[in-house]
């Protein structure tokens, strides 16, 4: 088993790939868990802790900068490469300036410096997406996908459970940020030694082409609306099941707070490491159609296992197995689900196009907590759980539609073209625009009201609602027509 573990890193871009997922998951926790426990232990109010949580949505709205990061090439490395180093330099530089700071004292400019962390570790990610995209072949791309989560996961542990360890007993806060920033090191050593993906793939000529091609090519796709839906229904389950863990095994099952700390964060990351490490080793033999719903079946069955802590009696076991098997299950899934990103992606705008797709991945994740809280003080625990089962189906129906394109794209590396209903599909793509545009409103007044400069309370939520209303909308209307032309294609 462990020979078969090793096969996944004989690739050659396997080293490249675990060292820029290290670089790649290392900010996050450093603007996020860790600068709040720093922020608390220097007794800064609760309410300007609770705002600092915005500076993640860099991560959500990526997708807004990077047609820039596809149609210019900086001088130096190469389009991919070149944009890579750029970024964590000023990552480096942003992480050490972050440490001279102190929260009690220099707030602003720590807030400052925090939304520039999250604005170069955004653009990382869009510039190491693209890059894997355009260099790994169909046949690696769950491996690649594998030794990512491996190296992000690892660095999430690294720069959130253990600098709270050692800002705690040995370096103090300050240094700690400076240790995380010679920890960036090694991703810059690796964009060096990186192959800049072939010249042969055209790049945008103007960045109006940047910004409207990547859409235009995507949309005009068959199936390209199944395939939205699919992207975020896929996890929906998974996301169900992750949103209120903690608090479940807290206050729904009774277990100690340490215990739950130890097994759902270490053992749970344990479990993930090893199911993408599992799942990529499966895809080096499953096409990928296969892969998504074989691994997409056990994300939805592994729930159960909450569903029996929830109607058996308490044991530390059974929490632990719950927990393995649903991590393991999802890292096996979130494999399989970048490998799939990766080959929606046309290799002229792939940094926008996995920007793109990347976001609307994390749409149930972000927004599913809400739904979650008020589900289970309806229905209790046990009813709650079950349902994340169900709410899995839908992704695993939308996947089964979306077999014949996957197969053909993973094949040919190329789509299939759209024939019919044109009309209707643009009436649709205006409704997801217009609903994306009312959202990047909202959340612009929502920082303007955070900072205090205007008093928008009464439009947030209308304003909010109605642009989730038109993007669903939109993306209800696109599945309804490519359900329509799958069934004419089918009679034919």
């Amino acid at each position: 088993m462990t020979n078969n573990y090793l096969r996944i890193f004989s690739q050659r871009n396997a080293a490249l790939l675990l060292l820029l997922g290290f670089a790649s998951g290392l900010p996050l926790a450093l603007t996020s868990g860790t600068l709040q426990a720093w922020m608390t232990v220097e007794n800064v109010d609760l309410k300007t802790i609770g705002f600092f949580s915005l500076v993640g949505q860099a991560y959500v709205f990526k997708f807004l900068w990077s047609p820039m990061m596809d149609r210019y090439t900086p001088p130096f490395l190469g389009r991919r490469r070149g944009w890579l180093l750029i970024s964590q330099l000023l990552l480096i530089a942003g992480i050490v300036a972050m440490g001279f700071m102190e929260p009690s004292r220099d707030l602003t400019l720590l807030a400052a410096l925090a939304v520039l962390v999250a604005f170069c570790s955004a653009s990382q990610d869009i510039v190491f997406d693209a890059w894997k995209t355009d260099v790994l072949p169909p046949e690696e791309r769950g491996s690649g996908a594998a030794i990512t989560v491996l190296g992000y996961r690892l660095a999430m542990l690294v720069s959130g459970g253990l600098a709270l360890w050692l800002a705690d007993r040995f370096l103090g806060w300050q240094a700690t940020y400076w240790l995380m920033a010679l920890m960036m090191v090694p991703g810059v050593i690796a964009t060096l030694l990186a192959r800049e993906p072939e010249n042969a793939i055209p790049k945008p000529r103007s960045l109006e082409q940047a910004v409207m091609e990547p859409l235009r090519d995507f949309f005009n796709r068959n199936n390209a609306w199944l395939i939205l839906s699919l992207i975020v229904l896929y996890k929906l389950g998974d996301a169900f099941a992750a949103s209120l863990t903690t608090t479940f095994l807290i206050r729904g099952v009774g277990f100690d707070a340490g215990d739950v700390g130890l097994v759902n964060k270490t053992l749970g990351l344990l479990a993930t490491i090893v199911g993408a490490l599992y799942g990529g080793l499966l895809m080096q033999r499953l096409s990928l159609f296969r892969a998504l719903m074989l691994f997409g079946i056990l994300q939805a069955v592994s729930n159960l296992g909450y569903w029996l802590l929830s109607v058996t009696d308490k044991h530390l076991f059974s929490m632990a197995s719950a927990v393995f098997v649903e991590n393991l299950c999802g890292g096996m899934g979130t494999a399989a689900f970048v490998a799939l990103l990766m080959t929606l992606c046309n290799k002229s705008f792939s940094a926008t196009q996995f920007a793109l797709l990347s976001a609307l991945s994390a749409v149930g994740r972000v927004y599913v907590g809400p739904a979650a809280g008020w589900f289970v003080e309806l229905w209790g625990w046990p009813t709650f759980y079950a349902f994340s089962v169900v709410a899995a189906l839908p992704g695993l129906l939308l996947l089964a539609g979306c077999k014949r394109t996957l197969e053909y794209t993973q094949n040919t590396e190329s789509f299939l073209p759209r024939n019919r209903y044109r009309d209707g599909y643009r009436w649709a793509l205006r409704a997801l625009s217009a609903g994306c545009m009312l959202l990047g409103l909202w959340l612009l007044l929502l920082a303007i009201q955070a900072l205090g400069w205007l008093n928008s309370t009464g439009i947030l939520t209308p304003l909010f609602e109605t642009g989730i209303a038109l993007a669903l909308c939109g993306i209800v209307i696109g599945s309804v027509l490519d359900y329509l032309a799958l069934r004419k294609t089918a009679h034919k």
